[in-house]
């Protein structure tokens, strides 16, 4: 099946999903992070033509260069050098990631280990850039979507949130019923994690046409996370219903959940879903400003009133990224929609193009279905690998796992778990040799190999263990060889000395 999208509204509708982000993230961020109903119908700022900066956009921007100057081939590793050098904040997640990565840990351990918060907001906020860029082919963007979330989100709920938003949100752009790019967006995480199950509670509450207010409360008497301590406590009227506290950094069931609330409840009005979004409370500028991309995407330029463009103009304000270091980012809407489109091309030509073309010609979306939309029989993300990171070589995909954290502690054995898969068309034996610190020992044994027909996987165990860890970083590398090949693939281990560290985990 190829679907075939008109080059000019495929366009209207990335125009749209950064006019609504930019609008919906505006609105919603004098009201960030208060646990209250709110009541309003427009922007409450004086504006002055311009748009307040948000991180839920301009982090956007950074993975737009990225593309960019990297092509599409980008992988976890890679997004995470951007970070290190280009993301400033040092705060919650974002914070906590980057002290991750500076001490030598890849993701998704880098966005897992000592982070409270890899269950909150940081990771969703961004997914749009992945599902512009692969518009109708959910899969695609749920794959970068992954590879980006587990940054700072590690096997948190965080990273579900945002893969759910890629997939729905790239779906949008070949159907329009909200309910079935529900479902796709659903199809791509766990079922039984918090946000899936906030989703189906507010489909649930909506399908008995139960009050907005009361299916708000709903979700956050099962999903709420804590109200940060920076800002005003719950109002009155939420502490007398129970709603006062909650689980520190436990954010993103609860958000989802209300940006799925305000769509349905929204009815296909733009204002009126980008206000819903705030009303609800909570973290308003990330869920306005996603459920106003999503509308977007879905419904195109025509169906935002111009009376929400003119007051913040067309300009893009950054707040979280290094724009010393990055003065080449888009600064409007428009160039920005100019340069998703060009990355697009990008990603077509790699991925081969078959699924999905972009035409001057009409509109084609005969074959589309919400069942072709959905993961493939061979989709393995959130599957496997949120216990440590993947590494894809040339013919073979190495998968490590490291239980429950990263650490080893001076003489307490730690297990890590290799799986390795084949993707020649050939089988092999393959030699496994490992390099360790001084004083190291691995069991039951340095060395040793393995036979992978064509297409087959296995996984192995090895034990590590030190009389005394002395490094706070330790590094070791697993050798994996070919006989007869030149082929050598290098897969690097990284264990923190736990020794003294009491891990916020899980």
């Amino acid at each position: 099946m190829q679907l075939s999208l008109n080059r000019s509204e495929y366009r209207d509708k990335v125009l749209a999903c950064w006019l609504g982000k930019n609008i919906g993230g505006t609105v919603g961020m004098p009201f960030e992070w208060k646990r209250q109903i709110n009541n309003i119908e427009f922007y409450t700022q004086d504006l002055h033509g311009e748009p307040v900066p948000n991180d839920d956009l301009d982090l956007q921007l950074l993975w737009l260069l990225a593309l960019e100057q990297k092509g599409p081939n980008l992988n976890t590793r890679i997004l995470a050098d951007y970070w290190c050098l280009h993301v400033t904040p040092h705060w919650a997640e974002y914070g906590t990631a980057k002290a991750n990565l500076r001490a030598g840990l890849l993701p998704p351990m880098s966005g897992t280990l000592n982070n409270v918060y890899r269950h909150s907001c940081g990771a969703y906020i961004r997914s749009e850039i992945w599902a512009c860029i692969a518009p109708g082919l959910p899969e695609v963007a749920a794959a970068y979507a992954y590879e980006d979330g587990i940054i700072d989100h590690g096997n948190g709920e965080g990273t579900y949130g945002e893969v759910f938003f890629a997939a729905l949100e790239s779906a949008a752009f070949v159907l329009s019923d909200l309910r079935a790019l529900i479902s796709i967006g659903l199809a791509y995480i766990p079922a039984d994690c918090a946000v899936a199950k906030a989703i189906r509670l507010v489909e649930a509450a909506f399908d008995k046409n139960q009050p907005w207010r009361d299916t708000r409360d709903e979700v956050l008497r099962a999903y709420r996370g804590e109200v940060p301590v920076w800002h005003q406590p719950a109002s009155p009227d939420d502490v007398a219903k129970g709603l006062g506290d909650g689980q520190l950094g436990f954010d993103v069931p609860a958000n989802v959940a209300l940006t799925v609330l305000a769509l349905l409840y929204g009815a296909n009005d733009f204002g009126k879903t980008v206000c819903l979004a705030v009303n609800c409370g909570e973290d308003t500028d990330c869920t306005a400003a996603t459920a106003g991309s999503i509308y977007g995407i879905i419904h195109g330029t025509a169906a935002i009133p111009q009376k929400w463009i003119t007051p913040i103009g067309r300009s893009i304000k950054t707040v979280v990224v290094n724009v010393g270091d990055l003065w080449m980012i888009p600064r409007t809407v428009d160039d920005l929609t100019d340069r998703t489109v060009a990355v697009m091309d990008k990603v077509l030509a790699h991925i081969g193009g078959n699924r999905l073309a972009i035409t001057d010609r009409p509109t084609d979306l005969s074959g589309v279905s919400v069942e072709n939309l959905k993961p493939s029989r061979g989709f393995r993300l959130l599957k496997e690998g949120l216990n440590g990171p993947i590494f894809h070589f040339d013919f073979y995909t190495v998968v490590l796992n490291y239980g429950q954290a990263p650490l080893i502690r001076s003489g307490v054995p730690k297990e890590i778990r290799v799986l390795v898969r084949s993707r020649h068309i050939t089988q092999a034996n393959l030699s496994l040799r490992w390099y360790l610190p001084t004083g190291w020992r691995a069991s039951p044994s340095e060395q040793g190999a393995i036979f992978l027909f064509p297409g087959t996987e296995q996984e192995i165990s090895v034990t590590l263990s030190a009389d005394r860890i002395t490094e706070t970083s330790n590094r070791a590398v697993l050798e994996i060889t070919i006989a007869g090949l030149p082929t050598v693939m290098l897969v690097p281990i990284m264990l923190v000395n736990g020794d003294h560290m009491t891990a916020l985990y899980p």
